[in-house]
């Protein structure tokens, strides 16, 4: 992947410490460039600085710069809110520390990793001046001359400590298709797509498709009988975006597995076999239920957007209850979920699995049911037993959680 790799699928690492430690300084040294500004004033850095970098052989890395802990300027809380936000973003935490020994600050953020179960790789910053450890790498970030000894030590720190589900990436559907197979995706021309453009998960698709050294057709719906009549062998696999879901069952034949996108993205970044139970509660929603409809990415909603209109709209459909319905877009996600009964995540196709799975652990510690979009979908459609059918084991739970 080159420097243009979409943000979630890159190793996102947090640099955290206390203020004037040497984040920013360190953040230079690894890039090569003055990537964030280096001062010895605290509370330099406000906002998280996002630094993109191909990091081989790890590959594309996203560097989240934070601000600093300890920091008693006026706009002190809300920089550490956001540092702590990053907490649930990151895959690695980096803590940069200017003396051989934690103190109170730096301990809580290691103990704040370990919640999370995120491994922790401390840098010893301006290391000329005293002995560092051998529990981390000892720099010092203005010495520029050091940069490629520096890199060396990290890639080989970060390829012990990244996450498996990072280093060995779960398929999108490569092992649902028989070597050799065939897929065919039904696409609709999606208004919220730039133009002239396919959105994401598409584009993610296609490239599976062709790593697996599948076949890969696309088609939008008003041809997808004769792209199926065409066929000399039948697809192995149908995907379809879930808006069209209840087209797609309708219309393909029993012996043909089919899914959606977002039921293939729910495994890819999240738990599958979570949002499946989650789609249960669908059903059971009363008058009064508050639900949660959360949206990763910040787009113009168009008239009968997905979000706002759709779901709101087959919700209603579905239980023919009284809801209230709540939105929410970008990182904006609630830090008090006890009021909702359900949460409908999208895709996440913006986000790593490791926030979405945040997400995740958040509802399941509130006692809210959480599914995502194209899961939640099908079981408004009354297809989502078709949609599950490929995923094996997901799909007997399922089942138990409609009818314990």
């Amino acid at each position: 992947m080159s420097l243009t790799a979409p943000k979630a699928l890159r190793l996102q690492i947090a640099l955290t410490g206390k203020v004037n430690a040497g984040k920013s300084s360190f953040l230079n040294l690894v890039t090569g460039q003055e990537t964030a500004i280096a001062s010895a004033v605290p509370g330099t850095t406000t906002d998280v600085v996002e630094k993109n970098q191909e990091l081989l052989p790890i590959g594309p890395v996203t560097w989240l710069d934070t601000a600093g802990f300890g920091d008693d300027t006026e706009l002190s809380v809300q920089r550490i809110e956001k540092t702590r936000k990053v907490f649930d973003r990151a895959d690695v935490i980096l803590l940069v520390t200017d003396s051989p020994l934690a103190d109170e600050t730096e301990q809580a953020i290691i103990v704040e990793a370990e919640k999370r179960k995120l491994p922790v790789l401390k840098i010893y910053n301006k290391a000329d001046t005293y002995t560092a450890p051998a529990d981390g790498i000892a720099v010092n970030s203005l010495d520029k001359a050091s940069r490629d000894k520096v890199l060396v030590q990290l890639k080989s720190a970060l390829l012990r400590l990244c996450p498996d589900d990072f280093i060995h990436t779960p398929p999108l559907f490569g092992d649902l298709v028989p070597a050799g197979g065939s897929v065919l995706l039904l696409l609709p021309i999606d208004k919220e797509a730039p133009k002239g453009r396919l959105i994401m998960p598409q584009v993610q698709a296609i490239r599976e498709g062709l790593d697996y050294n599948l076949i890969v057709s696309a088609v939008t719906e008003n041809r997808y009988a004769e792209a199926l009549a065409a066929c000399k062998k039948a697809p192995d696999l149908v995907i379809c975006d879930s808006q069209i879901v209840d087209f797609m069952t309708a219309h393909t034949p029993p012996d043909i597995k089919c899914t959606t996108f977002s039921t293939l993205f729910a495994r890819l970044k999240g738990d599958l076999g979570k949002f499946a139970e989650g789609a249960a509660v669908i059903s059971k929603l009363k008058d009064g239920d508050k639900v949660l409809i959360a949206e990763c990415c910040t787009h113009h909603a168009v008239e009968d957007d997905i979000g706002k209109v759709k779901i709101p709209h087959w919700l209603k459909e579905k239980t023919g209850k009284n809801l209230q319905i709540d939105f929410c877009a970008g990182r904006d996600f609630p830090d008090n979920l006890s009021a909702y009964r359900l949460v409908i995540q999208c895709g996440g196709c913006m986000f790593g699995r490791r926030e979405i799975l945040a997400r995740i652990n958040a509802c399941e510690a509130a006692g809210v049911a959480i599914t995502n979009y194209g899961i939640g979908i099908s079981e408004m459609k009354n297809v989502l037993p078709r949609i599950l059918e490929p995923f094996g084991q997901v799909f007997q739970d399922y089942k138990m959680a409609k009818n314990p």
